[in-house]
């Protein structure tokens, strides 16, 4: 195996069709090597104005007014715009809540919907969040469900022939997230989609590492119900309001617990007696959150204009580099893979794993150690996480990222550094 050299990284960023949309995201710090958009997205540079128009003239100047002049439509046309990107119809796909909202929404919709069925099946390297959601879905409907965590044999993956075992006619609901967390593990889709309407059962998907980063196509797999954040590889920001599709024909046949305002047929009638909006409005609840869904907008602009094969061909491209990288240089001073091996069958970032993995993190961050702050992320117990978000990251990154690695572990800088874990990880 042939170790890349910096001048080879270097000449894959002048090649790089989408190198242009690196200018597009705010860049202070040329020391500092961001590989953790997987995580929180950059600021696309062009954000803070919008916001401050947003603020200062559509609120400012124009008030209440701004409400039917673009506000109150808001949710459904960034709806759209991540529906074209999602290979989704407009109309299926809406800006509502955050994630764990919205997931316990169209949970129990389509447990309403399978009322008969006991078993929900999700695994155990869905997010976290996403289980608890389940769990509490489970209590609150009296105990009468089962709620079925899978185990991954190697840590990483699951295996098809798990999920086709698992699921039966007794099975309402698949929970799963398309790409996981911790590994990057990618299902295939449509074939876990197909698996599950078999037994009649309903799939619910989290995109929230797969939006912006991997071609999704959810009618093409025909999927049911899907959920997403936005402040990943869609970077808007800490906090950014999330994402919720629903499948055209289901609609009017599911019902959001959560009755509010703006899922109402016509809520500005004020009526006391709630009748659910049509299409994918009923499944709206409060007032949107109209400056947080601002720099939303300037990521989706970019991801359609690059087209969302060409953002992938980078991403796995850019994956093989680090991996070779990582073979060469990390893997015979104690690192070991942390995500599967085939490229079609991961996302967009690579978890590598290390005994000492917190403590390195900690030295690559620390602006004091190396040549290069590094900023990746450590998930427990013992992965670092490497995130390409292909419009901005550079191969130069990557080399110099692992570099900085080879070096923290090899003279043990990281032994500089305590165990005791923050707040935030």
């Amino acid at each position: 195996m042939t170790l890349p050299t910096l001048d080879q990284a270097r000449e894959l960023d002048r090649k790089d069709p989408l190198r242009q949309y690196r200018e597009q995201f705010r860049i202070t710090d040329h020391r500092l090597i961001y590989l953790d958009g997987n995580s929180l997205g950059r600021l696309p540079e062009k954000a803070p104005g919008d916001i401050a128009d947003t603020v200062e003239q559509t609120w400012g100047d124009r008030l209440i007014r701004s409400w039917n002049e673009g506000w109150y439509t808001r949710s459904y046309s960034l709806g759209n715009s991540i529906a074209a990107i999602t290979g989704a119809s407009e109309g299926e796909v809406v800006i509502s809540d955050t994630t764990s909202v919205n997931l316990y929404k169209l949970a129990a919709a389509a447990l309403k919907r399978q009322q008969g069925k006991k078993k929900i099946i999700t695994d155990n390297l869905n997010f976290p969040s996403d289980i608890y959601i389940l769990q509490g879905l489970v209590e609150q409907l009296g105990d009468d469900h089962e709620l079925v965590v899978l185990e991954s044999r190697d840590g990483m993956t699951i295996q098809a022939g798990q999920l086709e075992e698992a699921i039966d006619d007794d099975t309402a609901l698949v929970s799963l997230s398309h790409v996981v967390f911790k590994s990057a593990f990618m299902y295939d889709m449509k074939t876990v989609t197909e698996m599950a309407h078999r037994k009649g059962a309903m799939v619910l998907w989290d995109l929230s590492h797969s939006v912006g980063a991997v071609p999704v196509d959810l009618n093409g797999a025909a999927a049911d119900l899907a959920v997403g954040c936005t402040y990943k590889y869609l970077n808007g920001g800490p906090g950014a309001p999330a994402f919720l599709y629903v499948r055209k024909d289901l609609q009017e046949q599911l019902h959001s617990p959560i009755w509010g305002w703006f899922g109402e047929l016509s809520p500005f009638e004020f009526g006391l007696g709630y009748r659910p909006g049509k299409g994918i409005s009923r499944f709206l609840t409060g007032t949107p959150p109209v400056i947080a869904m601002v720099p939303v907008e300037r990521t989706l602009q970019m991801l359609t204009e690059a087209g969302m094969d060409q953002v992938r061909r980078k991403s796995m491209d850019q994956l093989a580099f680090l991996e070779t990288l990582a073979a060469s240089c990390l893997y015979n001073i104690g690192f070991s893979p942390g995500s599967p091996s085939e490229s079609d069958r991961r996302g967009s970032h690579l978890s590598l794993r290390h005994p000492e993995a917190f403590r390195i993190s900690q030295a690559l961050t620390d602006p004091g150690t190396g040549n290069f702050q590094v900023i990746p992320d450590f998930r427990e117990p013992d992965n670092i996480r490497l995130g390409i978000s292909p419009l901005y990251t550079t191969y130069e990154e990557i080399f110099l990222a692992v570099q900085e690695m080879q070096v923290i572990v090899q003279k043990e800088l990281f032994l500089d550094f305590r165990e005791e874990r923050g707040a935030v990880t």
